[in-house]
């Protein structure tokens, strides 16, 4: 099986690479012995834009990566931009693809970050040939992307990776477990939370980056793969988790603002196209990455 060790001496590109998955997967990459690149500076001195096709070009032909990771993208669903959010996730992956493609020598493989959110609103057990259901601005955004990677099938070897929700130290505290984890770092006596008999499919992000490093070792043929643990934990068990591990009580109170019209009650992914893809994948505990992340410092 694929093995991040394979990528060792290899220029990797990773966009996004500040963003809270970019820093996980740039150590894994690190770790594995390649010669990590991001987008940097244009002549300018500023960041490079996706949007910027010009300075994008430069900055790929500069770099001409072996591997890409293509991470770069408006990710939180409530952004509240819609037009940010299409010519980011669409226009600015075409514009990467685009430079890619360009290069005298294209690069071996090319991962790019879609979302298990293009599946919508539904419940059960989803595997990649659910049908697509979009149900905000963001998901129809990466359900576009998809399409539109698709056009360059013939010119890139292309991985795309559907990711169910998965957190850990770094991400947002507007994102729902770093916000329940918060509560309890900073000994909160109340929070407000949503319906918490709902279970959804959670991930840890150390181990997501594992994952994309052994789909990027292994050969692009443009097939989508589900990210996800395959395990459904409810928000009470969370809450519950986390009393035990910081060893204190919290009262949950309902927020109706926060409780969706028609929420699913169960949701997760089916992993079995990554796991034989890539082999069996890392163990992990939901408890323990709570314990790593209400542990950590800063």
């Amino acid at each position: 099986m694929a093995s991040p060790s394979n990528l060792a001496g290899k220029r990797v590109l990773v966009t996004g690479a500040l963003g809270f998955t970019g820093q996980h997967v740039i150590r894994v990459l690190t770790e594995a012995g390649c010669d990590v690149h991001d987008l940097g500076n244009g002549a300018d001195g500023a960041p490079v834009n996706l949007l910027d096709r010009s300075t994008l070009q430069d900055a790929v032909s500069r770099i001409a990566p072996h591997f890409v990771v293509h991470l770069a993208a408006i990710s939180f669903v409530a952004h509240g931009d819609a037009e940010e959010i299409y010519k980011v996730n669409i226009v600015g992956t075409r514009n990467l693809l685009e430079a890619l493609a360009a290069l005298p020598v294209p690069p071996e493989n090319v991962l790019l970050a879609s979302s298990a959110n293009v599946y919508g609103n539904v419940g059960g057990v989803l595997d990649e040939t659910a049908p697509f259901a979009p149900q905000n601005d963001y998901a129809v955004s990466k359900m576009a992307m998809e399409a539109m990677a698709s056009l360059w099938s013939e010119r890139l070897p292309l991985t795309l990776v559907r990711p169910f929700n998965y957190t850990g130290v770094g991400q947002d505290e507007k994102f729902l477990i770093p916000k329940i984890v918060a509560h309890f770092r900073k000994g909160a006596s109340v929070i407000e939370l949503g319906n918490t008999d709902v279970s959804r499919d959670f991930y840890d992000v150390r181990c997501v980056a594992d994952v994309y490093a052994r789909l990027l070792a292994a050969p692009g043929t443009g097939q989508a793969y589900n990210v996800c643990s395959g395990v459904e934990h409810s928000l009470h068990e969370v809450v519950d988790m986390m009393r035990r591990i910081a060893g204190r009580d919290i009262e949950v109170r309902v927020n109706p603002a926060f409780v969706r019209a028609n929420e699913i009650k169960s949701l997760r992914g089916d992993n079995a196209r990554l796991r034989q893809r890539i082999g069996e994948l890392p163990a992990f505990s939901l408890e323990a990455t709570l314990r790593w992340m209400y542990e950590a410092k800063g």
